[in-house]
């Protein structure tokens, strides 16, 4: 028979038994029990002698937080392939898991390694200062990228390359930017419509900046 007993002081919580005959007699169950309470109580006091009560220092407890997360941030924090989140969990043992668009769950075994991650992660979103862009202002956009669809411009320097669509190049209806003439390095004006709360893609137009055709 394998005998198994689990519980406090003041009594049992659980008990398990392995037994390969049809049945015991009582005799050898209460000797079963007897001698697991026995053992039971000298463990407990084992224990007991190491600590006698629940820890109040919360150091080493597992923790987590929310990080929210503007939409255009995610690429950076994730980096090429996840290489950012995995190289944050080898180096702190700090998990970081997407809950939705725009919330992810920090995981970390202690307060420390979160603090940790936590540097890491403000290092990664914070390598380059990126200029706060007004709504409805106008900017100097560069060509960096010439597309069927568009061409991929920057507003400021460091800044990832962001389309504007053939529909807000002119008044007129561009099938191709080669039709305006661009060419990569050409500057024009653009106005800011802030970022798609979906995609997090900057909505840019030159468009707008131009007087309708009569």
């Amino acid at each position: 028979m394998d005998f198994k007993m689990a519980g406090t002081k003041k009594g049992v919580t659980a008990i398990q038994a392995d037994i390969k005959i049809p049945g015991l007699p009582l005799k050898v169950v209460m000797e079963a029990v007897q001698r697991a309470t026995e053992a039971k109580s000298k463990i407990l006091d084992i224990m007991h002698a190491c600590i006698s009560k629940p820890r109040i220092d919360r150091d080493n407890w597992p923790v987590s937080q929310k990080l929210q997360l503007e939409p255009h941030k995610r690429a950076k924090l994730l980096g090429v392939g996840g290489i950012n989140l995995k190289k944050i969990f080898l180096e702190t043992g700090v998990q970081i898991n997407q809950v939705d668009d725009n919330t992810y769950e920090v995981f970390a075994p202690n307060q420390h390694a979160m603090d940790e991650a936590q540097e890491m992660i403000n290092n990664v979103l914070n390598t380059e200062k990126v200029p706060e862009l007004e709504f409805g202002g106008v900017y100097k956009a560069t060509i960096v990228e010439i597309r069927d669809i568009g061409v991929m411009v920057t507003l400021y320097s460091g800044m990832p390359p962001a389309l504007l669509h053939n529909s807000q190049l002119d008044q007129r209806k561009v099938a191709h930017p080669s039709a305006l003439g661009l060419e990569v390095g050409n500057e024009f004006q653009v106005k800011y419509f802030g970022r798609d709360p979906v995609s997090g893609l900057m909505r840019l137009s030159r468009k707008v900046l131009q007087t309708a055709p009569r």
